[in-house]
């Protein structure tokens, strides 16, 4: 793609980027969580975009670059730090397809029935359907991807607008029944659902004027993700009340409550598809970056040295993360930690990268905020920190023991064909997974 984004373009992608599938089901894990109260935390995410986005905005501005904040984590504190970022987004992916899925899954169970068996075999149709493609090369296009993305909006404002004659503020009270500590816990579940932000760096690169586009897309996106997430939730809370929480499709319960017929099947329908080309973006991308990540030494290149390689170690752990002993809510504050220590890495970068002044103001302010969110995300954030310091520790094992470049590349170790077929550095391949469309190219 030439560098000739548009702002409506780049609005229209960076809002793809972060409205994620998550949405079909995370009012009801945060209504679980802290009651109506949620739509605090709702708020409050809402009201951290806006610097956490102008942040990755303006650093994508000044060094317009594929890489994001693998890139920009690289130039501020070395190669080690853009490793890190790696794992951190590597591990995720089998992570979250698990998560993804079982939101699916609740719905397709919801519409025809089966319980836990019907979403783990929704899982395993989803994740297969997505290695299967990779496997033999095939790919969503961006535009698909985008036509998915539009379809998800459609169907919040859909969702919305049937619900409106059926909210009532009863629902309302107690507003609080689990303490500011609910609303905490919801709000790092919600992090999920805005996961994204930083791929407006990723996406700088492409607009006609950088410095003058991207700003202009950024404050639009945040302003469409903000009303489309608070209006959802709001008429979430209103209209289903304490039922909220234990509803597995929310979506499908609002449409059921305004349009009647058979809704449950048709959102059932359009939650499989865009899992689908959700977990086949992240999947094409991460089979990637452990490429990428292996021949730069962040990774042993018997395991992923080799795109096929990468993607089956993906799979299987994806199913090993599915058959774990934890809730849906466990695993996305393990996926959630990830992205924010992301965050919290891509602020920290900005910090040094950044002018003095108001840009050094915002990006604080931004750093801020997300390492309060990796507090808040608990014991699952250990996790993330764990993946970051395995990629140091790996990085100077391997140092000590001669393991360079040269030697990642062997045909032992990676097959050489397909590791320059598939050279691209990690930063790019970053890039590629935060964007989700890593066929652009």
């Amino acid at each position: 793609m030439t560098a000739r984004l548009s702002v409506a373009q780049g609005t229209a992608l960076s809002i793809g980027a972060v409205l994620g599938t998550g949405l079909i089901s995370m009012p009801a894990l945060a209504a679980a969580a802290a009651g109506p109260a949620a739509l605090l935390a709702w708020l409050a995410l809402i009201v951290l975009s806006a610097p956490l986005a102008w942040t990755f905005a303006a650093l994508g501005a000044r060094y317009p670059d594929g890489g994001g904040v693998s890139t920009y984590a690289g130039m501020a504190f070395g190669r080690r730090a853009a490793a890190a970022v790696g794992w951190c987004f590597y591990f995720a992916v089998p992570l979250g397809a698990p998560v993804a899925a079982a939101f699916t899954g609740g719905y397709v169970a919801d519409a025809l029935g089966g319980g836990k068996v019907t979403e783990f075999l929704t899982f395993v149709g989803v994740v297969a359907t997505a290695y299967a493609m990779n496997w033999f090369g095939l790919r969503i296009s961006g535009r698909v991807q985008l036509v998915l993305t539009g379809t998800l909006a459609l169907l919040l404002v859909l969702t919305v607008l049937a619900a409106l004659p059926h909210l009532d503020t009863s629902n309302l009270t107690p507003f609080m029944p689990h303490g500011w500590s609910g609303v905490g816990a919801a709000t790092a579940i919600l992090v999920w659902g805005f996961a994204g932000w930083e791929a407006l760096s990723s996406l700088s690169a492409e607009y006609r004027d950088p410095r003058r586009d991207v700003p202009r897309a950024t404050m639009l996106a945040v302003a469409v993700v903000g009303v489309l997430y608070l209006a959802v939730a709001a008429v979430s809370v209103l209209a289903l009340g304490p039922g909220l929480a234990r509803s597995r499709a929310p979506l499908a319960d609002l449409l059921a409550i305004g349009l009647g017929g058979p809704v449950r099947g048709v959102t059932a329908v359009v939650a499989v598809v865009l899992t689908l080309g959700a977990v086949n973006a992240y999947f094409a991308g991460a089979s990637r970056l452990g490429v990428a990540l292996a021949r730069d030494g962040a990774l042993p290149a018997r395991v992923f040295g080799g795109r096929r390689r990468s993607l089956t170690f993906i799979l299987v752990t994806s199913i090993g993360c599915a058959l774990l002993p934890l809730s849906v809510s466990q695993s996305a504050l393990l996926v959630t930690g990830c992205f924010t220590l992301v965050y919290v890495i891509g602020t920290a970068a900005a910090l040094r990268l950044l002018p003095r002044g108001w840009p050094r103001v915002v990006a604080g302010t931004a750093f801020a905020a997300v390492c309060g969110l990796l507090w808040l995300n608990g014991w699952p954030a250990l996790l993330s920190l764990g993946f970051a310091a395995g990629a140091l520790t790996y990085q100077l094992v391997s140092e000590k023991i001669g393991q360079d470049r040269q030697a990642l590349v062997e045909p032992r170790g990676i097959d050489r064909a397909e590791a320059e077929n598939e050279a691209v550095p990690v930063a790019a391949v970053v890039g590629e997974i935060v964007e989700g469309q890593p066929e652009r190219r």
